[in-house]
């Protein structure tokens, strides 16, 4: 272990970084956070994340924290025109003084559709949707940054992801939830809790390489919905046939690529999930009621 004092510094502290952020900050460890506006600031500051708020371009305050950081985390979607946080760093990640280790947390939408078989990550990526080609691109944009870099860049490929204020529960709660019939298809999932601790896992042994963040058991989307009903003691929504329902360009382009992706080379790494399966973590977040939205 280095003898380097620890800073994290978390481009994109939204559902996914904050969670980590929160981690770190519990070990009353230094991390900071950037937000793109500067209301969603004082959230991360309730979280112990010293917030900065970042529109594509480095502010002093954040270069200043940079020259110290030894963990960077990724959490930004890429865009159009590239990657935004590698557009706003240039060269500057090969000169940063403490730099030990980077996450760039991508999606398991990068292997694209294999027909409901398994993909390790191993697998060929034939991404069909922008979002996931984009991905893709930002992935190997980032391998070339922390090459040059000289520093471990981890990958991980988070599956769906879920917490507080975005499960099964809240849906149902808010009247949202939708019990769409797929035959044959499954999704896995992750709950954002399980994100941090991989993180902070990965983080703390400066591990590189692609990981699948993802929970052990791939199933139909419907069955979350029928058990998150059965905790709630209420009735779960009527069923609609795929094909003829309402849906979203974006919500019906999931529905197009089905697999069941393995964890199984991060668990090999040493890690261990909190919530394995779906019912596990909608058990754990009805019984102390994290289901509930977060503040900020």
């Amino acid at each position: 272990m280095s003898d380097i004092p620890f800073q994290a510094f978390i481009f994109g502290a939204g559902f996914s970084g904050r969670a980590y952020g929160r981690l770190v900050a519990e070990k009353d460890l230094p991390v900071d956070g950037t937000t793109r506006s500067e209301e969603k600031a004082g959230a991360l500051l309730e979280d112990g994340i010293t917030p900065h708020v970042f529109d594509g371009q480095l502010t002093p305050e954040i270069d200043t924290v940079l020259m110290a950081t030894t963990h960077l985390v990724i959490s930004i979607a890429p865009e159009e025109g590239g990657d935004p946080v590698l557009s706003a760093l240039g060269r500057h990640l090969s000169v940063l003084p403490r730099l030990e280790w980077i996450a760039y947390l991508s999606t398991v939408g990068v292997y694209g559709n294999h027909d409901g078989g398994w993909v390790d990550e191993e697998a060929e990526c034939r991404p069909v949707s922008k979002r996931s080609i984009q991905r893709i691109e930002a992935e190997n944009a980032w391998r070339e940054a922390a090459r040059i870099a000289e520093k471990p860049l981890a990958i991980l490929r988070l599956s769906g992801i879920y917490g507080p204020g975005r499960n099964a529960l809240t849906n149902l709660a808010e009247g949202r939830a939708r019990r769409l019939i797929k035959p044959g298809q499954v999704f896995n999932r992750i709950h954002v809790d399980d994100i941090a601790r991989a993180l902070v896992f990965l983080g703390d042994s400066r591990k590189g390489g692609v990981f699948n963040i993802t929970d052990d058991e791939p199933a139909p989307p419907q069955d979350v919905v029928e058990y998150a009903a059965s905790l709630m003691k209420v009735d779960p929504p009527p069923e609609l046939d795929f094909e003829t329902a309402t849906l979203s360009p974006m919500a019906r382009s999931f529905y197009g690529e089905n697999k069941r992706v393995s964890n199984a080379r991060v668990k090999q790494a040493g890690f261990t999930f909190t919530h394995s399966d779906f019912r596990r973590g909608l058990d754990r977040m009805w019984a102390d009621g994290s289901w509930r939205k977060l503040s900020g």
